[in-house]
Formats: C-alpha cells, sequence, structure tokens
C-alpha cells in the first residue's frame, strides 16, 4: 500500500512558491471572457424577446440595459468581444506550431491585452 503519511510535505504546487505564468492567465480569462460574452448574448435576446412582447416588457427590458450597470456589462461585453477573438487568432498562430517558444508566448499573451484594451478604446471612440 502507498504512503499515506502526508506529514510536514508541501502541497504541489507550493502556494508559497507558484507563480502564475501568464499564459495560464490569459487561458483562464479567454475562458470566462466566453461565457462572459454568453451573457451578454443572453441580454440581448432578452431585449429582442421585450420588443416582441410589447411596449411594458421591452420598457423594463430597455431600462435595465441602458442604466450604468447594463452599460458597464456591454463596456466588459465590448472588451471580451476583442480579448476573446484575439486570443483565438493566438491559438489559430499556435495550433500552425508558431510560437511556442516561451518568450514568443509571453510577447503574444501581452499583445492579446494590451490590444484587446487599444480595440476597445477604438470602438468606443468610434461609437
Amino acid at each position: 500500500m502507498a504512503d499515506v503519511n502526508r506529514g510536514n510535505r508541501p502541497l504541489s504546487p507550493h502556494l508559497q512558491i507558484y507563480r502564475p505564468q501568464l499564459t495560464s492567465i490569459t487561458s483562464i480569462l479567454t475562458r470566462i471572457t466566453g461565457n462572459a460574452l454568453i451573457l451578454a448574448g443572453l441580454m440581448i435576446t432578452w431585449w429582442f424577446v421585450a420588443a416582441a412582447a410589447g411596449p411594458e416588457a421591452f420598457a423594463t427590458a430597455d431600462a435595465f440595459l441602458t442604466s450604468w450597470f447594463g452599460k458597464l456589462v456591454f463596456l466588459g461585453s465590448i472588451w471580451a468581444l476583442w480579448y476573446h477573438t484575439l486570443a483565438g487568432i493566438r491559438h489559430l498562430i499556435w495550433d500552425a506550431g508558431h510560437g511556442l517558444d516561451l518568450e514568443t508566448a509571453e510577447k503574444m499573451g501581452w499583445a492579446v491585452i494590451g490590444g484587446s484594451v487599444f480595440l476597445t478604446l477604438v470602438t468606443l471612440i468610434a461609437v
């Protein structure tokens, strides 16, 4: 039977010495932004269904979506859309076998983050 005496051994990876890598953080953010975009899509769908349901339902949905909270959600959705798109392009590049070395992967991670912020600002200015 395996030795079950765990004694004073640290967990793996040890939380005091583990440093999250940019590639793991960007991977987690890609999944989070994908799910956030589902939420934004449901909100837009609610708005369209409410418009078809009648004036009272539309007024309720429109009041929520144009409130400060709704605008904040859509601002985050604009960033999430750009981030998710750029991260997808990065994955296509990786799938082709390019940019897999650590230095290039790190640069591409920062490019995805910076590019998504830049494109979000461009989108807000253009609208």
